[in-house]
């Protein structure tokens, strides 16, 4: 605990509150999220288990975007781009900005979702840059072409006011003719 002054004429305490950290000491959120990710109590029932992803055990390339895949269906963005970021910090050099797309393209769909159309512009269109180098040579069979197309007219919805959210759904994240759960 550290109380002082700082200059604002009373006495602040600042309480030092222990972080939520997983086994190696990186600091991890263990609240329970609402749909678009927002937190919730601590002891607040997370409202939907089953569409719940988070930081979790470690998954294939194929399973992270079967995994995404699902979450965006059921309509939790953010909990996709979750799934994705955890790829993303565990990929290949050579498949970071691949990860770091996908997760923004999410990121850029919670942030429509939650109302902030800057937000969504700038996620979607950032999203699209990083997965523009893996248009020629997709990995795993993602129709990164068709991912472009969608971030980008999305984006131009959003941010000409035609559109507070992207008008058609998201390309498949699976392998074409994937049915695996």
């Amino acid at each position: 605990m550290i109380t002082g002054d700082l200059g604002l004429g009373a006495a602040v305490t600042l309480v030092a509150v222990p972080r939520d950290r997983d086994e190696s000491g990186r600091p991890r959120n263990a609240r329970p999220r609402d749909g678009l990710g927002r937190p919730l109590a601590y002891d607040a029932e997370q409202p939907d288990a089953t569409l719940s992803a988070g930081p979790g055990p470690r998954r294939s390339p194929e399973q992270a975007l079967r995994e995404a895949q699902r979450l965006l269906d059921a309509g939790r963005p953010f909990h996709a781009h979750e799934v994705l970021e955890d790829a993303w910090k565990g990929a290949p050099a050579a498949e970071r900005g691949l990860w770091r797309g996908l997760a923004q393209l999410a990121v850029g769909l919670t942030h429509a979702a939650r109302g902030n159309p800057v937000g969504a512009n700038a996620l979607l269109r950032r999203g699209a840059s990083n997965l523009e180098p893996y248009r020629t040579e997709p990995p795993y069979a993602l129709d990164v072409a068709g991912l472009l197309a969608w971030a980008l007219e999305a984006a131009d919805a959003i941010s000409s006011g035609s559109a507070r959210t992207p008008g058609r759904s998201c390309p498949s994240l699976s392998p074409p003719g994937d049915t695996a759960p």
